[in-house]
């Protein structure tokens, strides 16, 4: 039976960004409309056990949410402010309670957490909070960084919003290229948290869809931008996979164990059909086509590695980073060898030493190798790093397939 604690925690994972979005429009302040929302969550917690689930959590929420904003305006404002509040107040008065017949301000949002005045590690944080609806606590072990420091962070990007007066809208058509691709790099981070979530379950399918959701937005607004075609493509050829990544008792399948049939054939043939007719001019263009190729392959080792292997040489080029050259490397190894991956992920290791994907790809290529003690102080490492559970228990079972 489903708890009232589960259907609160649900409508706040998938409303959060909409509803929030809906409040700034109005109110122009970020902490009315995030509070607000959050004080009409926990008012359900106190109230629905005694009262009842009511029929339409969400509009019960957004209503509660509405006017709880209402309050704080009335209570708040004052001398010139009370006149625009009175506005604000009319404005979510006339406000319906299904949110969803409510024009979606989303898309607004994200271009102003995005706006170039920011700072770009801000714009990614206040987007994955209002849009996305992660947690600081999530946001914090996205960005390797400590809870507080997070928040602080978050303060002052809202401050400089309200204080630069950063419109809350979608950029002019002519402003919007130059704008595309910190909004793009929001986007993939919201997918990537929701497809290596970092709390909880492995696989935080509504973060997926709300991403890909984004993706094609982006994509249907400036439809002759080839790179967020390549966006759309890779997110939709990433989540292909996701029924194939855990099993029944919710552990990790690598992708070479992945059963392949259980791949949305569906939203590969949309993601293939994407790469076929872009160029490769962009970074997710060429990651969607490192994505095709796993795709492409019926069996794990029909996938042409040196072919991937190249078009991470392009990608190294085009956007140089140390997870970029890790990737290379793996796909080095998986052409011409682990000897070979090894050679070029050694160097790495003063930048990636406390990123988990690193220590766990250099175990996996030491244990191909044969260098038992060496990799399982890799895997040793790798575990002291890791944050989902899922992957522990996969790197825990590996660790001891190489037991010293």
């Amino acid at each position: 039976m489903t708890t009232v604690g589960e259907v609160v925690d649900r409508a706040y994972r998938d409303d959060t960004g909409r509803a929030v979005a809906t409040l700034i429009r109005v109110t122009r302040d970020f902490d009315v409309a995030e509070e607000a929302w959050q004080e009409a969550c926990e008012q359900a917690l106190r109230t629905w056990p005694q009262r009842g689930v009511p029929r339409d959590p969400t509009a019960w929420l957004f209503t509660a949410a509405r006017n709880r904003a209402i309050d704080r305006l009335r209570r708040e404002r004052v001398g010139r402010e009370k006149t625009a509040a009175a506005m604000q107040i009319a404005e979510l008065e006339a406000l319906g309670d299904d949110m969803h017949e409510i024009p979606d301000d989303r898309l607004r949002l994200l271009f102003t957490c995005c706006h170039p005045s920011l700072a770009l590690d801000a714009r990614i944080a206040l987007t994955l909070r209002t849009v996305a609806g992660l947690t600081t606590r999530e946001i914090a072990r996205a960005f390797l960084v400590p809870e507080p420091t997070l928040g602080q962070r978050l303060t002052r990007a809202k401050r400089k919003i309200r204080d630069a007066g950063i419109p809350y809208a979608v950029p002019p058509r002519e402003a919007l290229p130059g704008r595309l691709d910190d909004v793009r790099t929001v986007v993939y981070l919201v997918f990537n948290e929701g497809y290596e979530a970092t709390e909880g379950e492995l696989i935080r399918a509504d973060l997926c869809t709300e991403a890909i959701r984004l993706a094609r937005l982006l994509d249907h607004l400036i439809p002759d931008d080839t790179e967020s075609g390549g966006l759309v493509a890779l997110l939709l050829l990433q989540h292909a996979r996701r029924a194939a990544r855990i099993d029944a008792s919710g552990d990790l399948i690598t992708l070479e164990d992945q059963d392949r049939s259980r791949w949305d054939q569906q939203l590969i043939d949309e993601g293939l059909a994407i790469v076929d007719r872009s160029p490769r001019d962009g970074p997710y263009q060429l990651q969607a086509a490192i994505a095709a190729c796993h795709d492409r392959a019926p069996r794990p080792e029909d996938t042409d590695w040196p072919r991937i292997a190249s078009l991470y040489d392009e990608l190294a080029r085009m956007r140089p980073s140390p997870v970029v050259a890790l990737n290379r490397a793996v796909a080095v190894a998986m052409a011409d060898g682990p000897d070979a991956g090894l050679r070029l992920l050694d160097p790495l290791a003063g930048d990636l030493d406390r990123y988990h994907h690193f220590h766990a790809a250099r175990a996996d290529l030491l244990r191909r190798g044969g260098r038992g003690r060496e990799a399982a102080e890799a895997y040793d490492r790798a575990l002291a790093l890791v944050a989902n559970d899922a992957e522990r228990r996969y790197l825990a079972r590996r660790r001891t397939e190489v037991a010293v």
